[in-house]
Formats: structure tokens, C-alpha cells, sequence
């Protein structure tokens, strides 16, 4: 029989398993939207804590995470062989909600242009507030916890992990922000175009009496008269190329290519 207490091999810590191809958080709070969420945690009493989960998250014990209308479901591993699952909840707006923020957005150009090309300027909380919505969690009461580990601590080391994991993951595409309440990106751009092409009404069409084949053939080669000077060149968001890239069927660590890709393209010189 053994000298030692019976807690002594529960107090003693255990090493961690280590996850093959898990997902790996290497950055986080790039971006204003990133580290707004961050501090929206710190306000609330949640992101003292993540400090906890950045070791698990860095080190890839994350299995996976599935970011979804109103919720994030994730697994993660511990220090027994089956990975805890962890829940966080956010409420979702309904119809009547994102009708309203949506109609906010369109009614700005300035808005509706950044969206589209695949950005999200810092005003845009003003917006969301104008509608009387909360873009970010506004308290804790606004989000739901639950890790099936055996932790009291909430939120434990698994979730301070996941909420670490997503301010990276809202890093990289600041549409997740917007998915977790209830509309995913091509949801919300397809309705702000059709909300700003109702806006104003069509041109009218005015019927012209078509050219014959020779006036086609003569003019062929003439250069039409442009002027050059009123061309500006474009501006485009970084990763505004990314957005015309449909999805690739694989996947890197379970996430799309294109998100991976969305940081390395914000460093790239307009």
C-alpha cells in the first residue's frame, strides 16, 4: 500500500493530451472589431480569465469550433482521453431585428460600400446601437457558459480557450461577429444589395433603333473619346479579392482557406 494521502494523484497536476492537426491560435486583437470583443469580455468580468485558456489555445488542444447563429460549439482536450465540449451562446436577432439593422446599413453608402468590399468600420456599432441593438455581448447575461468538464470556475481553462480562439477567428473575417447573431456573410451582403437597389428607382429604358453592320464595321476601330483625367483608380479594401474566390472544398485545421488567407492579404500594399 502505498504512503501517500489518497488526494495526493488528484492534486498533482496531469499533463495535458496533445492534439494532432488541432486548432492553433497564434495571434490575437489585430483588428478593432478583435480587440473591442476582447474588452467587451474585460467589461463583463469574462476576459480576466482568458489569460487561462491562451497556453491551451497556442498549443492547439482545440479539436474544433463551429461558430453558428447564436452559438459556438467547440471541443477541446483536456487531460483524459475524451475532449470536453464547450458551448458559449449569444443571443440571435430574429427577422424583425435584422431588418432593422439592415436597412440602417443600406440607407449609408459609406456602410453599404465597406461591407461589401468586405470591411467593417468602427462606426458601425453606432449603427447597430441607432436600431436599439447590441452588436457586442452588452453583459453576462448575455452569454451562456457550459464546458462539460469538472471545473466549478466558469468560465474554466477550455472556455477562456474558445473565447480566445474566436477574438483570433474574428481577426481574420469580421463577418463571424455578425454570424454569431444571426446572418452569415453572403446572407447579409445579398440583402444590403437588394435593400440598395430598391432604394432609388430604375433608369428608364429608352428604346434605340439598332445600327446596321456596315456603321458597326466602320466604327469598329475608332477610339472612343475618354477622359483620362476623371479616372481614379480604385481603392478596394485588403482581401476585397478574396471575397470574389469561391469557397475551396478543402480546408486547413477545419477552417477555409479564404479565412486563412485574409490576414496575409491586410499586409499587402494598395
Amino acid at each position: 500500500m502505498s504512503d501517500q494521502p489518497f488526494w495526493a494523484e488528484e492534486d498533482h497536476p496531469k499533463r495535458r493530451i496533445a492534439v494532432e492537426n488541432g486548432v492553433r491560435a497564434d495571434g490575437v486583437a489585430r483588428t478593432w472589431w478583435s480587440r473591442r470583443f476582447v474588452a467587451v469580455l474585460e467589461e463583463i468580468g469574462v476576459g480576466g480569465r482568458m489569460a487561462r485558456g491562451k497556453t491551451y489555445a497556442r498549443a492547439g488542444q482545440i479539436v474544433s469550433c463551429e461558430v453558428d447563429a447564436g452559438s459556438v460549439v467547440a471541443l477541446v482536450q483536456g487531460t483524459r482521453p475524451t475532449p470536453y465540449k464547450v458551448r458559449i451562446g449569444v443571443p440571435a436577432w430574429g427577422k424583425a431585428e435584422w431588418g432593422r439593422a439592415e436597412q440602417a446599413l443600406a440607407e449609408d453608402a459609406w456602410y453599404a460600400a465597406a461591407l461589401l468590399a468586405g470591411g467593417m468600420p468602427p462606426e458601425i456599432e453606432e449603427v447597430f446601437a441607432g436600431v436599439g441593438l447590441s452588436l457586442f455581448p452588452a453583459t453576462q447575461r448575455d452569454l451562456t457558459m457550459d464546458c462539460t468538464c469538472p471545473d466549478a470556475t466558469v468560465p474554466c481553462k477550455h472556455l477562456a480557450a474558445v473565447f480566445y480562439l474566436l477574438a483570433e477567428r474574428f481577426d481574420a473575417d469580421p463577418f463571424e461577429v455578425l454570424a454569431l447573431r444571426g446572418r452569415d456573410r453572403e446572407t447579409l451582403l445579398a440583402n444590403l444589395r437588394r435593400r440598395r437597389g430598391s432604394s432609388s428607382a430604375p433608369e428608364p429604358v429608352v428604346e434605340q433603333q439598332a445600327a446596321s453592320l456596315g456603321e458597326l464595321l466602320h466604327a469598329f476601330f475608332e477610339s472612343p473619346e475618354i477622359d483620362l483625367g476623371r479616372l481614379v483608380p480604385a481603392s478596394p479594401e485588403p482581401g476585397a479579392l478574396l471575397d470574389q474566390v469561391p469557397d475551396l472544398v478543402i480546408t486547413v485545421r477545419r477552417r477555409q482557406v479564404r479565412a486563412l488567407l485574409r490576414p496575409a492579404y491586410r499586409q499587402f500594399p494598395l
